[in-house]
């Protein structure tokens, strides 16, 4: 099935929208190396448990993170994909801000020379 570009958006902007916030970021940077319980991601954060849950909540919406129970503990693991699709969706932009950054590049060896 193929996806329509209208929800390919949204799923990008959930995307985008999570990763917005620092502690979202640095939960998604934690699990980057390893699965871990929702007691160890919220180990760092001074905040409730609780609050750090609503904040994998939102990553697990956006399709950043999953979870498996095993036993009374949450299992949390970071989904690539998404940040794949993010990533080739910035990449699109690179020659953009290539021919940018030359442009300005030129512009200030230019006048550098005067």
């Amino acid at each position: 099935m193929v996806e329509s570009p209208q929800r390919a958006g949204a799923d990008l902007d959930s995307v985008f929208k999570a990763l917005a916030d620092p502690t979202r970021r640095a939960i998604v940077a934690s699990l980057a190396g390893a699965e871990a319980s929702l007691t160890t991601v919220a180990g760092p954060f001074e905040m409730t448990l609780p609050a750090v849950a609503k904040h994998v909540g939102v990553l697990e919406r956006a399709g950043l993170v999953a979870h498996v129970r095993v036993g009374r503990e949450k299992r949390l693991r970071l989904v690539a994909r998404p940040l794949g699709e993010a990533e080739r969706w910035l990449e699109s932009y690179r020659s953009f801000w290539d021919d940018r950054l030359a442009s300005l590049d030129t512009f200030l060896a230019r006048d550098q020379r005067t």
